[in-house]
C-alpha cells in the first residue's frame, strides 16, 4: 500500500472589488444594482427571474429597493434582471 499524498494548502485568493452601486428608474419602482464580478462570486444563489443556480464565479447584480434595506437583496442573472419585466406570469 502506498503512503497518502499530503495536500498543498491552497492560499487565500484577494476578493474582487463589488462594482458601484446605482439607482434604476423603472416602472415597478426605484432600485439599488450593484455589479458583483465573477471573481467576487464566491457562493451559489437562486436567480429570482429564472429560478436557475448562480454558480460561484459567474457575473451578476445584486439588486434591492431603494425604500427597503439590504435585507431585502436579491441575486440575479443580469440579463433576467434587465428583462424581468418582458417575461410572462408563471
Amino acid at each position: 500500500m502506498s503512503p497518502r499524498k499530503t495536500r498543498k494548502v491552497r492560499p487565500a485568493v484577494p476578493s474582487a472589488p463589488l462594482g458601484p452601486e446605482r439607482i434604476e428608474d423603472w416602472p415597478d419602482g426605484d432600485w439599488i444594482v450593484r455589479p458583483v464580478p465573477g471573481a467576487a462570486a464566491t457562493k451559489p444563489y437562486r436567480c429570482p427571474g429564472c429560478d436557475q443556480e448562480l454558480y460561484p464565479g459567474v457575473a451578476h447584480v445584486v439588486v434591492w429597493p431603494t425604500h427597503s434595506g439590504a435585507t431585502a437583496r436579491r441575486h440575479w442573472h443580469t440579463v433576467c434582471w434587465q428583462r424581468r419585466l418582458q417575461r410572462r406570469p408563471g
